[in-house]
């Protein structure tokens, strides 16, 4: 299959993603407004306005009426589709859980933003790494390019017969939100023939074989229910490669649960997530350059979990540095850092440690990874770290 021609459009995070929606041109989108997701859904809203879409755009009056909109959408059988930050998403907190656990391929953006107190608009991860246990495939994005991309493919993975697991597609806050990037748009009628016409087998509205949907679950039934949540997470590998195998001779992009950059013969390394891979990347090619074989495990999936994947990425390391954007308050580092160290447990392996940065927009540098990989380099000749769990660019007091 021949790569399919593309045009290239000067774009902005927010509206890469609006312009995939359009695309896909879902049955339902439930809106509300929050920075430093705005942009996206009022673009999506003017292109229903422009009868660019036929999709039912349903304003409402908050982030928790949203994701119920979006369920009651889904569960009557339409592919639906809403997008939040930060405290939006903390407030449809409850309904993230009844997507999930009633097996709705609902996919939504999240733009990655701080959540309160103080007040805060701007970049970090707490808000999707709060809701990983909520049973959402979360998939992470590197830049404007990638949050088109992850979008389009996340309807194929959310909708598969052996996955039906709601889906979020996140992208970092005004670093990718609001900053502009020449991207590659797909021609629309390649990506509807990527996507497919959704065509659920278990919905309300089939009269011919009714169901019940969200009911109490009681004692004798909820555990099994709740085992039932983690097969579809778990078949959600396979598929997230296939489509992405699929996607890659659409467009000759390859993704996969994770991306090694210069990983071959690497004997340190850093694991990023979201737009600080690329920064990581050039910190990599820096460090190279003063003979240290450095590389970068960016982690594009981190639900499901890539376990096998990570221990084959780390097998020949001497030192590993995970970088988190997001503190988990009260345990040994951050939540990335903690389920790696976990899965890493039953081998030897090389010394880990955690490295706490970015919180509320602040920036990390070339700089300042190229120094988490001396620390990492001296890891390595003396067999620990010095200190289990790091902060980046922290004003610590003297």
């Amino acid at each position: 299959m021949a790569v399919v021609e593309a045009t290239r459009l000067a774009l902005t995070g927010n509206d890469a993603v609006a312009e995939a929606l359009r695309q896909v041109n879902p049955d339902v989108a439930a809106i509300y407004p929050i920075t430093p997701q705005t942009e996206m859904m009022m673009k999506f809203a003017q292109y229903y306005a422009d009868g660019k879409v036929d999709t039912e755009v349903v304003c409402v009056e908050s982030e928790h009426s949203a994701m119920s909109a979006t369920v009651g959408a889904a569960a009557a059988g339409a592919r639906a589709i809403t997008a939040t930050s930060s405290a939006g998403m903390a407030l449809m907190w409850e309904i993230l859980y009844v997507a999930a656990s009633c097996r709705l391929p609902i996919v939504m953006p999240l733009v990655n933003r701080a959540l309160s107190g103080p007040l805060n608009i701007h970049c970090d991860h707490s808000d999707s790494m709060g809701a990983r246990d909520t049973g959402w495939i979360q998939i992470y994005s590197e830049n404007s390019q990638e949050a088109y991309d992850n979008t389009i493919q996340a309807f194929r993975i959310a909708e598969h017969p052996d996955v039906l697991t709601p889906a979020m597609v996140t992208l970092d806050g005004f670093i990718l939100s609001h900053t502009m990037e020449v991207i590659d748009i797909l021609p629309d009628e390649e990506v509807k023939k990527f996507v497919g016409e959704y065509k659920p087998e278990n919905y309300l509205l089939d009269i011919k074989h009714p169901l019940t949907m969200g009911p109490l679950d009681l004692p004798p039934h909820y555990f099994e229910h709740k085992r039932q949540q983690v097969e579809g997470l778990e078949n959600s590998v396979d598929v997230i490669r296939q489509v992405a195998r699929e996607f890659k001779e659409l467009t000759g992009r390859e993704y996969d649960l994770l991306e090694l950059y210069r990983m071959d013969d690497a004997e340190v390394a850093v694991m990023a997530l979201g737009s600080s891979a690329g920064t990581a990347k050039a910190a990599v090619d820096t460090v190279r350059e003063e003979g240290v074989k450095a590389g970068l495990i960016k982690m594009r999936v981190f639900r499901p979990f890539p376990i096998e994947d990570i221990l084959r990425a780390t097998a020949g390391l001497k030192a590993f540095g995970v970088m988190d954007r997001a503190i988990a308050f009260g345990a040994q580092g951050g939540a990335t850092f903690l389920e790696v160290r976990s899965a890493m447990y039953e081998r030897t392996h090389p010394p880990v440690a955690n490295y706490i940065y970015g919180l509320g927009g602040r920036d990390i540098t070339i700089g300042q990874i190229a120094g988490i990989f001396e620390e990492l380099a001296e890891a390595a000749k003396s067999g620990k770290v010095k200190k289990l769990v790091n902060y980046v660019n922290l004003r610590e007091p003297e």
